[in-house]
């Protein structure tokens, strides 16, 4: 199996020294540990779920190894342990009791907390990754709640990283399908990127691009090899999700996997203060086919015509936003992140006419760009089902409402230029929606 392109990539990086991604590699975790911490005393972190999975191998791994290991730290495994801030603390608290190197057993939540709660002690760990879940075991940063907010908090990743794939396709199903939602959303994501780069907004950095584009498709392709834990199926999955973290090492900041999709997705988190039921990379996947559906309906539209002046003229002001910010929103701590990061894309007059102008020159070349880019939204939405994951509201108990207010909502509580941002501006959103919601558009039924 072709990690080279990991091996490659390592280079380009400075956090992240190790990756591991084979069967069987589990029994070598104290050795690599040992590689990057020698003398150094190990902590399990885990959960019941995730101990069982893999921790109490590696514990007694360790143990047999005549390595220094502590008793293991486990959370209940249920209910499911949360990403929040008040848990980074209180891990943290734990933890600087104990002179160790966590080894953090588990998936996101058990990584993020690990990962935040070790860097506020400025002390590195390492993971073992149990479930193909998300691509945020060799990213930098942690996705954490707080203030009702979902935030990506600064600090590294971790030095080492063992995937075994024997452990993580025993992962229960809807783990993995987070895992593949989350990585087909690099699609919409890079998408998005490609709009910030012709308007002058974000520049692509090449290398970066080639980090988490260059095996997407072949990472995603055939879905349905994954339902009978095929062992290519499943490499190709977690190699493709390692990649995407570390586009996000290299390029410290999460621009490269992450637009409008993730948006919505963490719109609607930022409802929840526990756990929800639908993981976070189900709902990206809903986001996902959400901006596949957007683009086919901006795509159909001719932005050579664009009246740039009136488009201008009819933009709202900084306070008709922060009106519309505190109509949308009732948490007080929402509506002033909102309105910070809203007013911190705001484009001014000038500004706004310089980037329609280009959008209405250059609209051939973006759109032949975006084409080359895009998966269209019904082949995206069947890729995404036959991984097992949600391809309607109804299936995580919204409705087509929730959708489209999460439509109209999303793009106002990050500072990220995408397609929602676009539309809005070139003054087709309405309109798009209105052709995607109506009857016989994409979500009519």
């Amino acid at each position: 199996m072709d990690t080279d392109c990991i091996g490659q990539t390592l280079m380009d990086v400075q956090e992240t020294k190790s990756i591991s991604l084979r069967s069987g590699i589990l029994a070598k975790t104290p050795e690599i540990f040992s590689r990057y911490f020698p003398g150094q005393k190990a902590l399990i972190v885990a959960d019941e779920n995730t101990y069982n999975a893999a921790g109490r191998q590696v514990q007694d791994l360790f143990s047999a190894a005549g390595m220094p290991v502590c008793e293991p730290l486990i959370y209940p495994g249920k209910p499911l342990l949360y990403a929040s801030f008040d848990n980074v603390l209180r891990l943290a608290e734990s933890l600087r009791h104990i002179d160790a190197i966590p080894v953090a057993v588990g998936s996101g939540t058990i990584n993020d907390l690990t990962k935040l709660a070790s860097h506020r002690l400025e002390r590195r760990y390492m993971v073992v990754a149990t479930a193909a879940s998300m691509d945020g075991y060799t990213a930098s940063g942690a996705s954490i709640s707080k203030d009702g907010f979902k935030q990506t908090f600064s600090c590294p990743a971790p030095v080492a990283v063992v995937a075994d794939l024997d452990v993580m396709i025993q992962a229960p199903k809807p783990m993995t399908a987070s895992g593949y939602a989350d990585l087909l959303a690099k699609n919409v994501a890079g998408a998005d990127w490609i709009i910030a780069d012709a308007l002058g907004i974000e520049p692509i950095n090449t290398r970066t691009w080639d980090i988490v584009q260059e095996h997407l498709r072949e990472s995603t392709e055939n879905p349905e090899l994954l339902a009978s834990n095929d062992p290519q199926a499943f490499f190709r999955l977690v190699r493709g999700l390692m990649l995407s973290g570390l586009s996000l090492q290299h390029y410290q900041a999460s621009r490269p996997a992450s637009g409008a999709e993730h948006l919505i997705s963490h719109l609607w988190e930022m409802a929840e203060t526990t756990h929800g039921e639908f993981s976070h990379g189900l709902k990206v996947g809903l986001g996902t086919i959400a901006s596949a559906a957007l683009y086919d309906r901006v795509l159909a539209r001719d932005f050579t015509r664009l009246n740039v002046d009136r488009m201008v003229n009819a933009y709202l002001s900084r306070s008709e936003v922060e009106a519309v910010i505190r109509k949308a929103f009732s948490n007080p701590d929402v509506v002033d992140s909102a309105i910070q990061q809203s007013m911190a894309k705001y484009p001014e007059p000038d500004e706004m006419r310089i980037r329609l102008i280009r959008l209405k020159e250059q609209w051939p070349q973006i759109k032949t760009r975006l084409q080359t880019q895009l998966i269209p939204a019904p082949e995206m939405r069947d890729m995404l089902a036959a991984a097992g994951c949600v391809t309607h509201p109804s299936q995580m108990g919204k409705t087509t409402t929730d959708l489209l207010k999460a439509y109209r909502q999303a793009r106002l509580i990050r500072n990220r230029y995408t397609i929602l941002d676009m539309a809005e501006e070139a003054g087709c959103l309405e309109d798009c929606l209105n052709e995607l919601f109506s009857p016989g558009g994409f979500w009519a039924s």
